[in-house]
């Protein structure tokens, strides 16, 4: 790695961290028992919004009622979802007369985007219309996101709270995590977009003069739509000019802002973080990244605080980027190793005009190797999804970090709130390891965890590994699965099917590529992936919340393990990776290790 690798990397990381302690404490304030300033400026809002939905917001919930009214208004969320694109060809802010999404994509994409996974097995600019991508898929990415922050705080309530049978007010969470969270970042950065050229508008797709004509080749069709053949057989295809490219406008910037700051994911465009008029210049690219982390890493710092201890806090984030960095540095030099295999045909991969050297297929030239292999690494440990480069297009070892920062469950950052409650299930199965070790009763934050937390947690954890694992083997052993596979087979098309099965089931979205994904088979088996590896999960740490806030303190002891020191912080990274590891090891051995064994000569 280059000095400029470095500075790139490390203006990253410092940038990041340096936002967590403000936008952590900011909302540890939004969430404050007590009043507070935030509280003070937005109450009138608070009071109407409460008020028109009939919302009583002093009065708490068990976790219970908590967990069903989450349930309820998500499942009512992905209804509304799958009429609006059902019935998108008879509404209205439709200029390009898109047509009805067929039931099963439809299915599929409302799912997807109420679990906060935004995995699309279709382009967005040829499929939606204006209103789909607004009302539909904008809406859900505030809502989707602000579930996760919801439970989230509930969880931080049941390790906070004393004797209480209460773990909070579930539309009254919401709201604030909407109202003064997530609608003023996205704002502001959706400003910052449209600053650097993302369209924001309603004006129908323009037809624009090629400054450079180009030639298509395609087969040719009869009136009825079938490829005409010659006295040989053979398809008869026609080359034709190409003068004139269509320029896909519409209210990008908005929806883009948001599905960066929600670890949404997704895309308003097909080719999504990698499209110039999604990710134009290189300060909207820093923009990007550091939002899809930004939210994850600061309620860190908000659970600490809320807790009455900011060093906890500290130490789950410490445990975050001890994963995440060698992680992230293993990737960015296997895509600047470049590709063995050529370099034995004698093609020289040392350096070239625009990049120090190494894999730059499949990567955008104006973003380069460091970029492509940090967004990577990012967008799949924030359980975000979107995508500046092509994954398939990496090399062995590097298509291997972002598929396994997606199988630790999604806990590295992960998706905003959820990510940190995922975490927190790894911190209970840690300190009852550690408790097992020494012969006491496990303890975290003045908890006992007992055999129910235990049950819990061991469900959140297990539950994501088994949906990759199972739907795995379901698609490479079933003939509709094997049919998917219309690029590859072998070990990369392997990887293909592990990546795209980890990504549904653990929320994340993003896509290896390769696949035909857009079949009533898989977008079935993704859509039931996808349910149950968001909404299972968040009831279950809803219950460690209820059991855990109806317990009293217990003060520590010298038998007690301190978790929020250096010890502890490596033992929890140790749970996650080896969780991991025993769980996918297996697999992964099958696809990107015996390809790069493979790429090797060996």
């Amino acid at each position: 790695m280059t000095a400029n690798d470095i500075i790139q990397l490390g203006l990253y990381l410092v940038v990041l961290l340096l936002l967590v302690k403000p936008l952590g404490s900011y909302m540890a304030a939004v969430f404050s028992d007590g009043r507070n300033r935030v509280a003070r400026i937005g109450a009138p809002i608070e009071r109407v919004l409460y008020r028109i939905c009939g919302i009583a917001p002093d009065e708490e919930m068990s976790w219970t009622r908590y967990a069903w009214a989450m349930l309820i208004f998500n499942i009512l969320g992905l209804l509304a979802v799958y009429a609006l694109m059902r019935l998108q060809a008879w509404l209205p802010l439709n200029p390009q007369k898109m047509d009805n999404v067929p039931p099963d994509l439809a299915m599929n994409t409302a799912i997807s985007f109420t679990t906060n996974t935004n995995w699309q097995a279709y382009s967005g600019e040829s499929t939606l219309s204006y209103l789909t991508q607004m009302l539909g898929l904008g809406v859900q990415n505030f809502l989707s996101a602000a579930t996760g922050i919801a439970v989230l705080i509930a969880v931080i309530r049941g390790f906070a709270r004393r004797s209480s049978e209460t773990i909070g007010n579930f539309w009254v969470d919401l709201t604030r995590s909407t109202l003064y969270i997530l609608l003023p970042l996205s704002f502001v950065l959706a400003l910052a977009l449209v600053w650097q050229g993302v369209p924001q508008n309603f004006s129908a797709y323009k037809s624009v003069p090629l400054v450079e004509q180009t030639t298509t080749t395609g087969t040719v069709k009869d009136a009825n739509s079938n490829t005409v053949k010659d006295a040989a057989g053979k398809d008869v295809t026609k080359t034709a000019p190409v003068t004139e490219q269509l320029l896909p406008l519409g209210p990008a910037a908005s929806q883009i802002a948001i599905k960066q700051l929600g670890t949404n994911g997704g895309g308003y465009y097909g080719a999504n973080s990698a499209y110039p008029y999604e990710n134009p210049t290189p300060l909207s690219d820093f923009l990007e990244a550091i939002s899809i982390l930004l939210i994850s890493a600061a309620l860190c710092y908000t659970f600490g605080k809320m807790v009455g201890d900011k060093r906890q806090g500290w130490a789950l984030l410490a445990a975050m980027l001890l994963i995440f960095v060698p992680l992230l540095l293993l990737c960015t030099w296997a895509e600047q190793a470049g590709n063995p295999a050529l370099s034995r045909l004698g093609i020289d991969q040392s350096a070239s005009v625009l990049q120090a050297g190494g894999n730059m297929e499949g990567k955008e030239a104006r973003f380069g190797i460091v970029d492509s292999a940090r967004w990577a690494a990012a967008t799949t440990a924030a359980s975000n999804g979107s995508v500046d480069a092509m994954h398939d297009s990496f090399t062995p070892l590097g298509g291997l970090v972002p598929m396994w920062l997606m199988q630790l469950g999604e806990v590295i950052f992960g998706g905003v709130g959820s990510g940190l409650y995922g975490m927190l299930a790894f911190a209970v199965v840690a300190v009852f390891i550690a408790g097992l070790m020494v012969g006491r009763t496990p303890e975290y934050l003045g908890k006992k965890i007992e055999a129910y937390e235990m049950k819990m947690a061991s469900l959140v954890v297990l539950i994501p590994c088994a949906l990759v694992v199972i739907g795995t083997a379901i698609v490479v052993s079933a003939p509709q699965g094997l049919a998917l596979l219309t690029t590859n087979g072998g070990v990369h098309g392997f990887s293909e099917v592990l990546y795209n099965l980890s990504s549904v089931s653990n929320n994340n979205g993003s896509a290896f590529g390769g696949m035909n994904a857009d079949t009533p088979f898989f977008n079935t088996l993704a859509g039931i992936c996808m349910f149950f590896a968001r909404f299972p999960l968040a009831v279950g740490m809803l219950a460690i919340a209820g059991s855990l806030a109806a317990k009293k303190h217990v003060p520590p002891s010298a038998g007690t393990l301190p978790t929020h020191t250096p010890l502890f912080v490596v033992l929890l990274a140790i749970t996650v990776v080896i969780v991991g590891a025993l769980t996918f090891l297996p697999a992964l051995a099958l696809g990107p290790i015996a390809e790069h064994l493979a790429m090797l000569g060996r």
